[in-house]
């Protein structure tokens, strides 16, 4: 069932950006919320629906963020917020670290069941993608009885102290927090666009592997101690950055060939946005842990990591959760996850195809336009001030955002001059091209 609300007054702006409602809303925030809080516009959200937001003044905006690629059913999807309400008449909290209840118990089955590979497979539940990547951290020690972990440039995997000291993103993402956990190392993680070697045959991925095996297994850390390598199946924040081909089936070659575990971090890559339930499905690729979160729940706090039976292997009590795996929250991702089967994933993958043709037929029209790169509805639009030397356009890319906000389009950036489209999973043509049309009407105000 895919929802599709009277989408014909979107965009729809009745008043100046930000309204006197919005203006009054945020100054309260910006006086008692915490400074550490980034926005990218004044967008005061009163409410939402499929992929349309309407704001504290009633103006009506089409949304490609998704809460940041959370609500894969689309804002207040009818059969969600369903779920959510017979489930909370029946329990709100027991803790599944302490009790049994169906909806945990229901729930960890189907992500064992949908997960890559054939192997029997075990669940934890937690709250949200820095707790299910701490999870897989100290979860991949446990089981290996290694210290050290291996990370990418350009990643984002949290802000918590051992997600932070995997994340190699931005540096004030780091700035301040020293020391982060120790034994932890990061190499590049292959960018075709930008290598400086190649753009179309997916040598860069070479490099990323020589500077792994070569460099760094040779020089500062012997294998034999690495309990984890951990990877973003495309990397989010750092770009929306899609790898070679063979990048993954390569790096979980030498994890293998170690006695490393492969852990994919699909905090914003797993649950259909791809076009498919995980992305490492598209490469074929079957990891030791996968780290979930964002879209699982449409919306509800909840996160997860699905690991291999015989590596979950810690005893009761050396990890646990007070709220991981909260009914509502987990009768939130089983709705979820019926939608998605029923059509959501599908959608992503036919409607993204629309999404990357149209946005691919602006590079012409548009100068600014280095790349468009994606999967599903995980599509990523490099931005640059000039197409040879790749200098990467962050103030114009800044600019055409928020273009886009005052037109009724609401966009996020990712990477230095990258802008994420990553709408809900129930966006149809209409919706790509309404959004291609604004972002192109962005883009010539620049010009």
């Amino acid at each position: 069932m895919l929802l599709r609300p009277n989408k014909s007054n979107v965009p729809l702006l009745r008043t100046e950006l930000p309204g006197p409602q919005a203006r009054a809303l945020i100054e309260c925030d910006e006086r008692y919320t915490s400074p550490s809080y980034t926005r990218a516009y004044p967008l005061a959200v009163a409410k939402g629906e499929g992929a349309v937001i309407v704001d504290v003044d009633g103006n009506r905006f089409l949304d490609f963020t998704a809460g940041i690629a959370v609500c894969a059913s689309g804002h207040c999807h009818p059969r969600v917020v369903q779920a959510i309400q017979r489930q909370s008449e029946q329990l709100l909290h027991m803790s599944g670290t302490d009790f049994y209840y169906g909806p945990q118990a229901e729930l960890a089955r189907r992500l064992a069941e949908v997960a890559p590979g054939p192997m029997p497979k075990r669940v934890f539940f937690t709250n949200s993608g820095a707790e299910s990547v701490e999870a897989a951290f100290k979860l991949a020690r446990y089981h290996t009885k290694r210290q050290h972990m291996i990370a990418c440039y350009g990643a984002f995997h949290g802000r918590t102290m051992g997600a932070l000291s995997l994340t190699a993103s931005k540096v004030t993402q780091r700035a301040g927090f020293a020391p982060l956990i120790p034994e932890v190392s990061h190499i590049e993680f292959p960018d075709c666009y930008r290598c400086p070697r190649s753009t179309s045959t997916g040598d860069c991925c070479f490099d990323s592997l020589d500077q792994l095996e070569n460099t760094l297994f040779r020089h500062t850390v012997s294998p034999a101690e690495v309990a984890a390598i951990i990877v973003e199946p495309i990397q989010g924040e750092g770009g929306y950055i899609v790898p070679p081909a063979d990048f993954h089936g390569r790096l979980k070659a030498v994890a293998e060939k170690h006695g490393i575990l492969f852990i994919a971090d699909e905090v914003q890559t797993g649950m259909g946005r791809t076009g498919k339930m995980f992305a490492m499905e598209h490469w074929g690729v079957v990891p030791d842990i996968v780290c979930l979160a964002k879209g699982i729940a449409s919306g509800m706090p909840l996160g997860a990591i699905i690991a291999k039976a015989e590596i979950m292997d810690w005893p009761p009590g050396s990890h646990a959760s007070t709220f991981g795996g909260n009914p509502v929250s987990c009768a939130a991702a089983l709705e979820t996850m019926a939608l998605l089967e029923e059509g959501l994933i599908e959608n992503a993958a036919v409607v993204g195809d629309v999404l990357l043709d149209r946005l691919n037929q602006l590079v012409s029209q548009h100068p600014l336009i280095g790349e468009v790169r994606g999967k599903g509805l995980m599509i990523g639009v490099e931005l640059v001030r000039d197409r040879i030397t790749r200098q990467p356009a962050t103030d114009e890319r800044d600019a055409v955002i928020q273009a886009c906000f005052e037109r009724g389009l609401l966009l996020l950036g990712c990477g230095n001059s990258g802008v994420r489209f990553s709408p809900p999973l129930v966006i149809d043509e209409a919706d790509a091209e309404t959004a291609v049309a604004i972002f192109s009407e962005a883009l010539n105000e620049l010009r």
